[in-house]
């Protein structure tokens, strides 16, 4: 057992052993290591000032990500490569293409959130040789401007992306294969760590069987591994967590498997990871991830944990639970796997035994002749929280009558709930308007919402129903229903 983790920042070899388990990334650089270039704005993940990239090991070789430094948490660096803004220039003070193109092209005003904004820029610089500008403005979700404005900084985007220098001149380019082995050496001798500060302790585990194993022995511990929520528990609400399990490095919770009936994601596989294999199979839910947060969140966010922490308001369970997904949970005595839908007990209950944590998740593939659609409502695109999510899995036989449906709402219930009484009001009936029009009233079967800041109980419960009308619409392709529908609508 060891007692101190290991990462190399910039250019610097780091062995820590004297922090606290809500110790963050960003007070780490800026208080200890006097690193202040990476900016504290939002503290919640929004607003990207403090962008850094951290670069992982993964299958496919050294992978750089930004992600928000306000809501890392120090105790996740563990085999990583954390690259801040100081780190760009040369020696000799002469700027990195991606800082020059931003002087260049007018990017910086006040320059409070130049930073980040270069940072994530240089991600995408290191990720993609010609972006598209969809996909420049993809990679600055994430980020904030107030007095500059995004199309400047898109330009230089655009200007940098013309002109690449010699790979020697980037310090990422010129040192990889020596950050690679050395990665790969922290790697090899790995360890359980355990790290206590004040009384408080940060476990990492060596391997999964080692991490099921400290969870029986600690089955209160709080479990992070992307840190989106959790990081926010630390910095708005101020909690102590004692003791905190570490799982971000675990390799074997990061799989994914593409099977001919399915893909089986492991629960630690970001959004940004799913992403793809999920989009090629079921494109609706590529454009969800698409619109999770800022593509720091969604580095960062695991599928996994929008499960595991019950969240009526999580934008992955919806979508899941229409699908039929099935869920597996793990234990240092074993597994046991569940329809998704059946783990949602109650507001802040799961069917989680004590020593239990979520291992994988099975996503079946619709048939080819299946519709499926997921909306989210939220005030902005990319809103992190949304005010609710509805997804849709229809199946029509060759009569034009409903085979099959599964619905499932988020933000409607104290859980992720499929809306059954609509789904049994429409199997078996013609895929109609006169149908659908029935169908909406059962809708106040399913579901009693609430109100709070993010909408009222009734914009919920008519957002709903016009969704299922939405599905309809753009399944049965009828003008004349829609005409119709919008009239009532006026």
């Amino acid at each position: 057992m060891n007692s101190a983790i290991r990462f190399i920042l910039n250019g610097e070899d780091v062995t820590l052993g004297d922090f606290s388990p809500t110790d963050t990334l960003l007070d780490h650089l800026r208080l200890t290591r006097r690193l202040t270039g990476t900016k504290e704005g939002c503290a919640e993940g929004d607003c990207g000032a403090c962008t850094v990239l951290v670069g992982r090991l993964t299958e496919t070789g050294l992978r750089y990500e930004g992600v928000n430094a306000c809501i890392r948490l120090v105790g996740s660096m563990h085999g990583t490569h954390v690259v801040t803004i100081e780190h760009l220039a040369a020696s000799d003070g002469t700027l990195h293409p991606v800082q020059q193109a931003m002087v260049d092209c007018h990017g910086s005003q006040c320059g409070f959130c130049t930073p980040g904004f270069v940072m994530s820029l240089y991600g995408l610089w290191l990720s993609n040789e010609n972006p598209s500008r969809a996909e420049i403005e993809s990679a600055l979700q994430g980020n904030l401007c107030r007095c500059t404005g995004y199309e400047p900084i898109v330009k230089a985007a655009e200007q940098v992306a013309k002109a690449r220098p010699s790979s020697l001149f980037d310090p990422l380019e010129r040192d990889r294969t020596e950050i690679m082995a050395k990665l790969w050496s922290i790697r090899s001798a790995m360890e359980t760590i355990v790290i206590e500060k004040d009384g408080a302790r940060s476990i990492i585990p060596a391997s999964l069987e080692a991490f099921a194993e400290t969870l029986s022995n600690e089955p209160q511990a709080t479990i992070v591994a992307g840190a989106t929520d959790v990081g926010l528990w630390v910095t708005k609400q101020m909690r102590k967590l004692d003791p905190v399990i570490f799982i971000n490095h675990l390799p074997e919770l990061q799989t994914i498997t593409v099977e001919p009936n399915s893909i089986t994601i492991g629960a630690g596989v970001s959004y940004s990871e799913a992403h793809g294999f999920l989009e090629a199979v079921i494109p609706a839910f590529g454009v969800l991830i698409d619109r999770i947060g800022g593509q720091q969140v969604r580095n960062a966010g695991t599928i996994g944990g929008n499960i595991a922490n019950g969240s009526p308001i999580g934008d992955t369970p919806p979508p899941l639970i229409a699908l039929g997904s099935q869920l597996t949970l793990r234990s240092h005595s074993g597994r046991r796997t569940m329809p998704l839908e059946s783990y949602f007990l109650d507001y802040g209950k799961q069917d989680r035994m004590a020593g239990e944590f979520v291992e994988k998740i099975s996503v079946p593939r619709p048939p080819e002749n299946a519709h499926f659609a997921v909306y989210k409502i939220s005030k902005r695109r990319d809103e992190d929280i949304s005010a609710l999510c509805g997804a849709f899995n229809l199946m029509i036989d060759l009569d034009g009558h409903v085979e099959n449906i599964r619905i499932a709402f988020g933000g409607m219930a104290a859980t992720p709930k499929r809306a059954t009484h609509v789904e049994q009001a429409l199997i078996g009936k013609p895929w109609r308007w006169d149908m659908i029009a029935a169908a909406r009233e059962a809708f106040d079967q399913d579901y009693q919402p609430l109100t709070d800041w993010r909408a009222s109980a009734e914009y919920r419960s008519l957002t709903a129903k016009n969704l299922l009308t939405r599905f309809f619409l753009e399944t049965a392709g009828a003008p004349a229903q829609l005409q119709r529908f919008e009239m009532e609508e006026a």
